[in-house]
């Protein structure tokens, strides 16, 4: 059965960085395109950015220039490294594989934005 862990969420004021991890476990994640999801309380959960299996990445139009995707299948993990956060940046964050169905969801990793 497959499981997402996520992780590396936290406080952090306006500007600052975060660098999230997604570890999957129960599949070889190198086989799957990849993203990153976050939902903002209220409302729903949106794409991120995600990475096919060759590494081309994509972005959301609010975070294109300040977020980057990465993998490493070694690790059958997944990253997020996130500069210049605004407070809108503000939700929970969570992997996926972009297949469907989904697989089930992560618990996710929270990210505040607040000086």
């Amino acid at each position: 059965q497959v499981q997402l862990v996520e992780s590396g969420g936290g406080l952090v004021q306006p500007g600052g960085s975060l660098r999230l991890s997604c570890v999957v476990r129960g599949r070889i994640s190198s086989y799957y395109d990849m993203a990153w999801y976050r939902q903002a309380p209220g409302k729903q959960r949106d794409l991120v950015a995600q990475i096919n299996r060759d590494g081309i990445t994509n972005y959301a139009d609010l975070v294109k220039g300040r977020f980057s995707i990465s993998r490493d299948n070694m690790k059958n993990a997944v990253y997020l490294q996130m500069n210049s956060l605004k407070p809108e940046d503000t939700a929970v964050y969570y992997c996926n594989a972009r297949i469907s169905p989904m697989w089930p969801w992560g618990q996710g990793t929270h990210v505040t934005v607040s000086s």
